[in-house]
C-alpha cells in the first residue's frame, strides 16, 4: 500500500492522529512540526563495553514513541517518512563524510507476522533523504540474525546481552555487493529505538568481524534516561 492509498485510507476509515487524536491523517501538521529535528548524544547507562557513540532525535516517549509503535505494531505507513526524517538527523550527527546506514536485523517470524520490516524500510528513506540533500550516504542490508534468537521485549539488559551474544552475522552475498559499490566502508548502525545498547553492539560486534568500520549508532528514540541534555 502507497503512502497515497494510505492516506486516503486514513480519511475515509475515520483515521486519527497518533499524537494528539485529531481526526484525520496519521499524523497531524501541528505534530509533525513539533517534532525535534536536531539528533544528541544518547548513551545507555551502562553502556555495553566497547560500544561505537551513538545519537537519538528524541526520547521514547510522547509521539515519537507513538509513531515507533504506529508504525511497527499497526503498520501505519504514512508514518515511515517522519521516522526517516528523524533517524536521518541523528545519522547526520554520528558521522561526517560517506558512510552506509546499516539496519539492526528483524526476526524473520517478527517481519512475517507484521507484513513489513520497519527498521529496514526506515533507515533506507533516511539515507535517500541525506543523500537528496547532497551527502554521500547509501543503505544496505548486511546483517542477518541467528536461528534461537527470542523477542527482546520484557527482557532485562543482562537477559538482552545473552539473548543477542553471538546473534548477528554478515552474510558474504550483502558484503559482495557492497564492495561493488564502495571501495572504503564506513557504517552507521540504524535502529528505531535505544534501550540496553545491546541490539546496536551486537551489530557493531558482527559488522567489525568482517572489517567494517563502525563510526556510530543513530536511532530515532532513546529512552529518557539515556539521552544526554541538550546544551
Amino acid at each position: 500500500m502507497s503512502e497515497v492509498v494510505a492516506a486516503a485510507a486514513d480519511l475515509l476509515l475515520g483515521g486519527r492522529c497518533v499524537g494528539c487524536l485529531t481526526p484525520g491523517r496519521v499524523l497531524c501538521a501541528r505534530c509533525r512540526d513539533d517534532l525535534p529535528t536536531e539528533a544528541v548524544p544518547a548513551r545507555p547507562d551502562p553502556a555495553p563495553p566497547g560500544l561505537a557513540p551513538s545519537w537519538a532525535c528524541a526520547p521514547y516517549e510522547g509521539v515519537p514513541r507513538a509513531l515507533v509503535l504506529g508504525l511497527k505494531e499497526h503498520r501505519m505507513l504514512g508514518l515511515a517518512r517522519p521516522l526517516a526524517r528523524m533517524l536521518a538527523s541523528a545519522a547526520e550527527a554520528a558521522v561526517d563524510g560517506p558512510v552506509v546506514l546499516v539496519p539492526v536485523p528483524s526476526r524473520p517470524a517478527t517481519v512475517r507476522a507484521r507484513g513489513h520490516d520497519p527498521t529496514a524500510t526506515v533507515t533506507r528513506r533516511a539515507a535517500l533523504l541525506l543523500a537528496a540533500s547532497g551527502r554521500d550516504v547509501t543503505s544496505a542490508r548486511l546483517l542477518a540474525l541467528r536461528a534461537g534468537v527470542v523477542d527482546q521485549a520484557g527482557l532485562d539488559a543482562t537477559g538482552r546481552a545473552a539473548n543477542l551474544a553471538g546473534a548477528m552475522t554478515c552474510p558474504s552475498a550483502g558484503l559482495r555487493a557492497l564492495a561493488r559499490r564502495r571501495h572504503r566502508v564506513r557504517v552507521v548502525v540504524c535502529d528505531d529505538v535505544l534501550t540496553t545498547g545491546s541490539t546496536a553492539r551486537e551489530a557493531q560486534r558482527a559488522l567489525e568481524a568482517v572489517g567494517l568500520e563502525v563510526a556510530g549508532v543513530a536511532v530515532v528514540a532513546a529512552t529518557r534516561r539515556r539521552v544526554l541534555r541538550r546544551p
